[in-house]
């Protein structure tokens, strides 16, 4: 069994002195505000964006690149394949494993730190657990993982939700009979350490950060402006390669149900390639599917981010002041 642990310091005090953390809806500019604080400060990047961190997917998921990594080091982007379902569990120990090799400033006197981290993206789970904290998970040994994949293709969703509602009924009846990968995830964890997901969610670990010390950012950018900004970056991706990364994805023989499988562009990409559409119409597609995204985006930072988080517009001028 393993979870996140934090070594000295109080309940509720993080070990990363001094972060700086950096939300954002897709294409609002974040990235670009991170690297420029990360020159001027000395600091370090780490990537704060589930489907960032997935490798093969370098344009489609806006990974910086090779020219921006190599003007301040960059941590947790393109290290895991596309074949693993990666999750806010496993990025909080990757963080975690970054702060114990001493990669990240962890000053017990709170003085300003001589290389701050800096994260930056877009999944607010990621930022949540970072600063509060997350329910320790049991590991899941492979083949306990793999049996419940696979009843889940032979059998689906709905009869392995009628075999939670026997073994774990608390759990079944809060989640939807379609809803295959929470299903999966609960009968997992049921199957791997006896216990409920409902009681290690109820165990929380301590967040990372000094709350303290930490300047909080989220970019609120105009929607409109960020609907230019999609449209433009997506017409970009198409001319940095985004159509090779989709093949070489395809090439993998991955479940479509994998994360990775589903980032923005791949499943229309795909359509077009294999003549299920235009590739006019898939464009279109995967553009409108990037502004719902972000919409969604947008709607959680709004409403879950707390009032020590600062708003700020593409364009205010903060790196001078932190």
């Amino acid at each position: 069994m393993s979870g996140i642990e934090n070594s000295g310091g109080q309940a509720g005090e993080g070990r990363v002195k001094n972060a700086i953390l950096i939300a954002g809806p897709t294409a609002s500019g974040k990235s670009a505000l991170a690297l420029d604080l990360a020159q001027r400060r000395g600091g370090v990047i780490v990537n704060t964006d589930s489907m960032q961190g997935y490798s093969v997917l370098d344009v489609l998921t806006a990974r910086p690149t090779a020219a921006e990594l190599a003007r301040a080091p960059h941590f947790l982007y393109g290290h895991v394949h596309p074949s693993t379902a990666y999750s806010t569990g496993a990025w909080l120990r990757d963080v975690t494993k970054l702060i114990d090799e001493g990669l990240l400033s962890t000053q017990p006197d709170g003085t300003l730190s001589r290389r701050p981290a800096i994260f930056v993206g877009g999944t607010g789970l990621y930022f949540r657990a970072l600063a509060e904290g997350i329910s320790q998970m049991p590991d899941i040994p492979q083949p306990i993982r793999d049996r419940w994949r696979y009843e889940l293709k032979e059998q689906g969703a709905a009869k392995l939700h009628r075999i939670l509602l026997r073994e774990d009924s608390a759990v079944a009846t809060m989640l939807k009979p379609t809803d295959g990968q929470r299903i999966v995830r609960a009968l997992e964890v049921l199957d791997a350490s006896g216990r409920s997901i409902l009681e290690w969610q109820a165990e929380r670990g301590r967040p990372l950060i000094d709350r303290t010390s930490t300047r909080f950012l989220v970019i609120e950018p105009d929607r409109a402006e960020l609907v230019s900004r999609i449209e433009a970056r997506f017409d970009s991706m198409l001319d940095k390669g985004a159509l090779d990364e989709v093949k070489q994805l395809t090439a993998l023989n991955l479940d479509p149900g994998l994360p990775a499988m589903k980032a923005i562009g791949v499943r229309e990409l795909r359509a077009a390639m294999a003549g299920d559409m235009s590739f006019p119409e898939a464009i279109e597609r995967a553009k409108i599917a990037t502004r719902q995204y972000a919409k969604r985006q947008a709607t959680w930072f709004r409403h879950q981010l707390g009032p020590e988080w600062q708003r700020l517009h593409p364009g205010d001028d903060v790196v001078s002041s932190i």
